[in-house]
């Protein structure tokens, strides 16, 4: 079970492990989107400070209709206590878990500042 907390933007938030190539370990404080269909978004800073691994270029269309070229890089984050391997997108400044990242699991949110956020293996 992995838990978080809804931020005073009524933003639902986790905090994550992420670990480079190396070893290498940074804790970082994520958004969750659930309109982002892809695993993890990370800062370039934070890319370049785990020197995560490039994989490859990539564009998406953003919800304004407008067509984003970003990078692919491999990353591992600790997710339910365990060890997973997944594409991180380098684009934005705020860490987004999307929906790639949340599949198989129920995430419930009581939304309201300082609400409890639950994300846990579905049934």
């Amino acid at each position: 079970m992995i838990e978080g907390v809804v931020n005073s933007a009524y933003e639902a938030t986790v905090s994550l492990s992420l670990r480079g190539p190396t070893g290498q370990t940074r804790e970082i404080k994520a958004v969750i989107d659930t309109g982002y269909d892809g695993f993890l978004t990370l800062p370039t800073a934070t890319i370049e400070e785990l020197q995560l691994t490039f994989l490859a270029p990539s564009r998406a269309t953003l919800a304004n209709g407008a067509v984003e070229t970003f990078n692919v890089h491999d990353a591992t984050v600790l997710w339910d206590g365990h060890l997973r391997d997944i594409d991180a997108d380098a684009t934005g400044n705020v860490p987004l878990v999307g929906m790639l990242l949340l599949d198989g699991y129920d995430l419930n949110i009581q939304v309201r500042e300082g609400g409890r956020v639950v994300i846990r293996a579905g049934g």
